[in-house]
């Protein structure tokens, strides 16, 4: 293979994705997609990304093996490397400062699975308020209790607290509001008017768990959210009161979780997300009946699955037409990456 192929080359490992997405790749005459099995060592990794300019990468840390997580050193060793994207919206998987650093440009797919991950959001909010997992449970294995024995309660009326406005926080907060719940947020990077244009009240974190009936994560795993909700933060939600996350495993400490449901501080939690994934069967938060637990699956719909790949494939042909992309992870990148991108692409004008 040439040390600069003669296409564009995006590189990806054989992970489920749906077709539309080299599908829509392959309608570009310039462009092609190669894709490699899972690596099992970095100098699998590295043969399998040699000359590629756009590696698709999963976003799931715990669905790919550690070789082809971005790291620096996967970075080093394929330098003609000018753009990640991902497979969705996390991007924990990738190192974004290392990537900043080497020019270049990150991409996710944010926002192509808000209304799956939001009607998520909302089922496991009915589910653990309902108690609808509980009563699926107890009915398919006991008998000689009472329908008050499993007593839910109406979420209209209640607060609903969002930790994050983004994509699936704004659209679980138009739901909620047709639910006539009262909804409020914190997000450092969204200002109290434009919170209040996404249908929520902001406010800091301390009031968001101190008056919500219900705190919902929305926010991204990074630095400054790595165990934000931890055993303290559980303490300060208001007693009786439900925990919801379908963003990342880590952003919640699973063992304080565990500890605030056992005494009974917290009626329930609804749990998509997990560290690690899947987590063990003698994982304490899967022995208590409150929990409703699912599997990472709030985005794993055929519908948000087709719409990462479409939104992926078209940000891959903005950036290798020199376009900025709309889910530009590390835009300060931008001045360095164009000085890269015009050498690679006059260097591939040379060979054609």
């Amino acid at each position: 293979m040439d040390a600069i192929a003669r296409k564009w080359r995006v590189g990806r490992f054989n992970a489920p994705v749906d077709p539309v997405f080299e599908s829509r790749l392959g309608e570009e005459g310039d462009i092609e997609v190669v894709v490699s099995p899972l690596p099992r060592s970095d100098e699998e990794a590295t043969r399998a990304l040699a000359g590629v300019h756009v590696y698709h990468a999963s976003s799931a840390r715990n669905e790919m093996a550690k070789y082809a997580f971005v790291t620096p050193g996967l970075i080093e060793r394929n330098p003609h490397l000018l753009a990640i994207s991902t497979y969705g919206a996390g991007y924990d998987s990738v190192d974004v400062e290392a990537c900043t650093r080497a020019g270049i440009v990150v991409m996710n797919q944010a926002g192509a699975n808000r209304d799956s991950v939001a009607e998520h959001t909302l089922g496991l909010i009915l589910g653990v308020v309902h108690r609808l997992a509980e009563c699926d449970r107890r009915l398919r294995a006991d008998r000689g209790y009472s329908r008050e024995d499993l007593m839910g309660h109406e979420v209209a009326g209640m607060t609903l607290g969002l930790v994050g406005i983004g994509h699936v926080g704004s659209t679980v907060a138009r739901l909620a509001a047709a639910l006539r719940m009262e909804v409020i947020a914190v997000d450092p990077f969204v200002d109290a008017d434009e919170v209040a244009r996404r249908g929520a009240r902001k406010v800091c974190l301390d009031q968001l768990l101190e008056r919500a009936h219900i705190v919902s994560l929305h926010c991204p795993r990074d630095a400054s959210t790595v165990n934000l909700m931890g055993a303290a933060q559980f303490a300060r939600m208001r007693k009786g009161s439900w925990f919801i996350t379908t963003a990342r495993g880590g952003i919640h400490d699973e063992a304080a979780l565990a500890e605030a449901l056992r005494s009974g501080h917290l009626a329930g939690a609804g749990l998509d997300v997990w560290q690690p994934e899947p987590p063990p069967l003698d994982h304490p938060l899967l022995a208590l009946p409150n929990v409703f637990a699912t599997f990472h699956t709030a985005g794993v719909t055929h519908e948000a699955r087709r719409n990462i790949a479409r939104l992926g494939s078209e940000q891959i042909v903005q950036v290798l037409r020199g376009a900025r992309p709309p889910r530009f992870v590390n835009p300060e990148v931008w001045p360095v990456f164009q000085r890269r991108f015009e050498a690679v692409r006059n260097a591939l004008s040379n060979v054609r």
